[in-house]
């Protein structure tokens, strides 16, 4: 075969299994699905992606493997904001706004958009080699899970558990939309902490001083709190406050939320327009008092002097105003947590708004215990801390979103403002008999993307319809997702499907933890140490990779910085690796940790693994390309080994991947395939091959067991390197193969087995001990590998002389011997370089091995060096300064060094005194 080109094998090979149908499920075994968690249309592929799909495929392949009806759902996300915004984006470069082509014309553009340049990562997901049920791939915008959408949305509202009204939501000034808290980054930034005079109602001489951040929102204050058992303010509970600028007296109120150490310990109240203070609000039976319009502008129901202003330019006036009538009384640097929109970047604004909910009291119970009682069962097990931290604090969940693009929320009004809804605006008119004559106008606002997600297990299946895929599926086995959208997407979809299947949406939850840079940092675009997966697997150029990191930022001091880092950790770029290296990089990282850090040098590596892989398939196939037939076929030693040791390995597979160690099942592949296949059996196996031609029984069973081997790692590695492995299976003799791909092979199965028990494997140890220490005597000595040694073995046991006697064909052959034999009198002994493997001493004679002047003279430099380091902590620990005042471990680690030291001289001086005597 050629040499090993990922990018020759990798796509042709994708292509032939979509095309002859390999990843639909086959109808026979026991069910096994896994729902991939949608990616939005929008996206492409990063590195939490790709990292989360190697470990799903390497599932999904494995169990088609074992014999299951194996499906994994394909389907995707319309990603409500960010599709509107790009979509909007499109139209400025017309010179066009989405009004001034209306609601219908943009969801057609929308859906345009979504066929043309929508799929890009459908294909990195092939790049990447999963094996997706592509036939039956969904969108949560199609037809039929629409369909879902509405049905669910009405017999939610049909039971009370979806209603309408005003509440506290994230609000993006830009969008002029809500938005989930998923969609709001928080982060910390330089800002200000104002201290305001508020002035008492009774007496103007006497001030309250209160701190904040948010100046522009105290025109909505309705309250000032202090904590019930903060001394200081005792005797103010009860009295009022003249709220600067608006003159509207508030009260001074107590509540435990306060934090007496923060600022004064006084906390403006502003219910409209901060979440606590809503909770604190609601406590108190507070008014509401909205003072920002939906722009982020100021309302008119504001001090005239501010109405209509941005928020920040009403915070300079306020300011400004307060510092004029004497009411600043100090402003401190402060370093304050900032939410801002994911999508826009703007500051968002905890706005009241009429929006529609879903009352999640109801549904959150059944949740909770599905998971106490152990029908739905996270991995690590902790990962159920934080999704139950989330269901007990469970808030009413707003649904709608102010835009045009997503499920529009099947609710119509009359002109009196009543709200009727149902399935259809035919179903409205019917069920509650309202004539063609009353004019009906459905609600603007669609549904959060989350509610349609909060269905995918069950919706993508066919649901409402009683569909064969539903009852073959359903419930899912499976769910792989990251920490962060437990909260948003998990929980929803336990209730949703608990609340319409009446059952579970899937059984198991594997939490993995987040793909971090080398040096454990996230990655991000502000710090530009992100990697894409596409620039692992084809390769980039530094200036390439230099132009993609610092795209769209705008300072031009963290463009330098950033190309300034990246030149230095890759000043050649990033060459290319292809998709199995990587893939393997990210099951050999996916440990139980909350983080792993990526690393190109592991990539590296691994695609030398892949490598290895590739020639020792090559040296299999001109082993064994003329096979040597017999009736009666011997294994040697090496065989029956390596086949211990390849069933060992495949117990340690399937366990590790039962329990979703994937570092631990890649690592155990990794050393059989590397350690025992390539370094030690290939080597085992060429004395029998280069053999003489009487010994064609062994040859035949050696030939085998090489074939057998090698065709069992490449069923074994599949499911994590799926395109090397296929390929060198396909390279296979058609006898040796099962099907006509080895994605439809049986995945190696085996019991334990107990190496310590078996005779072939303490030979091999053995062997692997002696050749170990002949090969460790000829680096120290410099002995070049071409030159045959010869070696003396004395004491030992009885096992070590029959062994030598045994194996001694195998030990010339693998380390080039010139003799061996037994030295009964060791003071007969000519000069030797000495190694110990248990009791055995072996020893190889050093003449005319070695240049014994130049060799005198290099370990003289060594005794030297070492000599000079004894001197060296000889005189700290003369200093008395040192030793009194140094902690007491390090003064016992540099008397060890000492020791160290003079131990290392002596063996140096001994090693001499051998070879002078040459």
């Amino acid at each position: 075969m050629e040499k090993y080109d990922p990018k020759k094998i990798e796509q042709p090979l994708y292509q032939a299994w979509e095309s002859a149908g390999y990843f639909a499920p086959s109808g026979q075994g026991e069910p096994f699905s896994i729902a991939i968690p949608p990616p939005n249309v929008t996206g492409t592929l990063h590195m939490g992606h790709a990292f989360q799909h190697s470990l799903v495929d390497a599932i999904i392949r494995r169990k088609r493997m074992q014999g299951n009806n194996t499906l994994w759902q394909m389907g995707t996300d319309h990603a409500g904001i960010s599709t509107q915004i790009i979509v909007a984006e499109q139209l400025a470069k017309k010179g066009l706004k989405p009004s001034d082509i209306g609601r219908e014309a943009f969801i057609e553009t929308a859906f345009e958009w979504k066929e043309t340049s929508g799929g890009q990562i459908s294909q990195q997901l092939r790049r990447m080699g999963a094996s997706l049920h592509w036939e039956t791939e969904r969108f949560t915008l199609d037809e039929g899970l629409s369909m879902a959408v509405i049905e669910v949305f009405t017999r939610l509202f049909d039971e009370g558990l979806i209603y309408r009204g005003k509440r506290l939501v994230n609000w993006d000034p830009k969008l002029a939309t809500s938005i989930s808290d998923l969609e709001v980054i928080s982060e910390e930034e330089q800002g200000s902490l104002w201290h305001i005079r508020y002035p008492l109602a009774d007496d103007s001489a006497e001030t309250l001083v209160v701190a904040t951040t948010r100046p522009e929102t105290m025109l909505g204050d309705a309250a000032v709190a202090v904590h019930p058992d903060d001394d200081r303010y005792q005797h103010l509970i009860g009295r009022s406050l003249m709220l600067p600028l608006s003159n509207r007296v508030i009260p001074i109120i107590a509540d435990a939320y306060v934090d007496p150490e923060f600022g004064t310990g006084c906390v403006k109240i502003t219910p409209a327009h901060d979440f606590n203070d809503y909770e604190v609000g609601q406590r108190h039976d507070l008014p509401l008092i909205s003072i920002m319009n939906p722009d982020g502008t100021i309302a008119d129901n504001a001090p005239s002097p501010y109405v209509g202003l941005d928020r920040f330019e009403a915070r300079k006036k306020i300011v400004h105003d307060l510092n004029q009538a004497d009411l600043i009384a100090s402003i401190n640097d402060h370093r304050l947590m900032v939410p801002r929109g994911e999508k826009t970047g703007v500051v968002i604004e905890p706005l009241l708004s009429d929006q529609w909910f879903v009352r999640v009291e109801a549904l959150a119970k059944p949740a909770i215990e599905a998971v106490e009682d152990g029908s739905i069962k996270f991995i690590p097990k902790q990962a159920e801390n934080i999704y139950f931290a989330w269901m007990r604090e469970l808030k009413d969940w707003c649904i709608s979103r102010q835009q045009w693009w997503g499920h529009r929320i099947p609710a119509w009004y009359d002109p009196e403002g009543n709200i009727y809804v149902g399935r259809s605006l035919e179903e409205v008119r019917t069920q509650f008999s309202i004539p063609e004559a009353v004019a009906l106008r459905q609600d603007d606002d669609v549904l959060d993307t989350w509610f349609s997600s909060a269905l995918w297990t069950f919706s993508t299946l066919g649901w409402p319809e009683k569909t064969k895929a539903l009852e073959t599926f359903h419930t899912t086995n499976l769910m792989v997702t990251g920490h962060d959208i437990i909260s948003f997407w998990v929980s929803r979809m336990i209730m949703m499907t608990l609340k319409f299947m009446d059952e579970v949406p899937f059984k198991e939850v594997y939490i993995h933890g987040l793909v971090t840079d080398a040096e454990g940092q996230k990655m991000s675009k502000s710090k530009g140490n992100g990697l894409d997966p596409m620039d692992i697997i084809d390769g980039i150029s530094a200036d390439a990779l230099i132009a993609k990191r610092t795209q769209n930022l705008l300072q031009e001091r963290q463009r330098a910085k950033i190309e300034k880092a990246t030149r230095k950790e890759f000043p050649n770029g990033i060459e290319p690796f292809g998709t199995d290296a990587l893939r393997f990089t990210f099951c050999a990282i996916a440990t139980s940790a909350r983080s792993m850090r990526f690393d190109l040098k592991r990539v590296e590596g691994y695609r030398n693994f892949c490598n290895k892989l590739w020639n020792a398939a090559n040296f299999v196939a001109m082993s064994t390309n003329q096979p040597i037939h017999h009736e009666a076929p011997i294994a040697s030693v090496a065989d029956h080994w390596i086949r211990l040791q390849f069933g060992h390995t495949t117990h340690i597979v399937n366990q590790a991947m039962d329990n979703y160690r994937f570092d631990l099942a890649a690592k155990a592949i990794y050393e059989f395939v590397w350690d025992e296949f390539c370094d030690w059996y290939l080597e085992l196996s060429k004395p029998v091959l280069t053999a003489d031609a009487t010994n064609t029984a062994m040859k035949a069973g050696t030939q085998a067991c090489l074939v057998e081997i090698l065709e069992g790692i490449l069923r074994l590695a599949h499911p994590f390197i799926p395109f090397i492995t296929e390929t060198l299976w396909l390279a296979l003799p058609q006898s040796e193969r099962q099907g006509p791909s080895l994605m439809l092979a049986a995945y190696p199965e085996h019991g334990p087995v107990d190496l310590d028990a078996a005779t072939e494997v303490a030979d091999i140890r053995w062997i692997k001990n002696i050749v170990g220490a002949l090969r460790n005597i000829r680096g120290e000595q410099d002995i070049p590998p071409n030159k045959a040694i010869p070696i003396l073995f004395t004491q030992g046991a009885k096992s070590d002389r029959e062994r030598q006697s045994k194996f001694a064909d195998l030990i010339t052959a693998l380390v080039k011997t010139s003799d061996m034999s037994w030295l009964e009198d060791e003071t007969n002994a000519p000069p030797s370089a000495i190694q110990l493997v248990g009791t055995l001493k072996i020893l190889v004679p050093l003449a005319g091995l070695i240049d014994t002047q130049a060799e005198i003279e290099r370990l003289d430099k060594a005794i030297n060096k070492i000599q000079q380091d004894i001197i060296r902590v000889e005189q700290k620990l003369a200093n008395e300064a040192f030793v009194n005042n140094a902690p007491a471990d390090i003064v016992e680690k540099e008397k060890a060094k000492i020791q160290s030291y003079q131990s290392a001289k002596i063996d140096l001086e001994n090693q001499k005194a051998r070879i002078a005597a040459i």
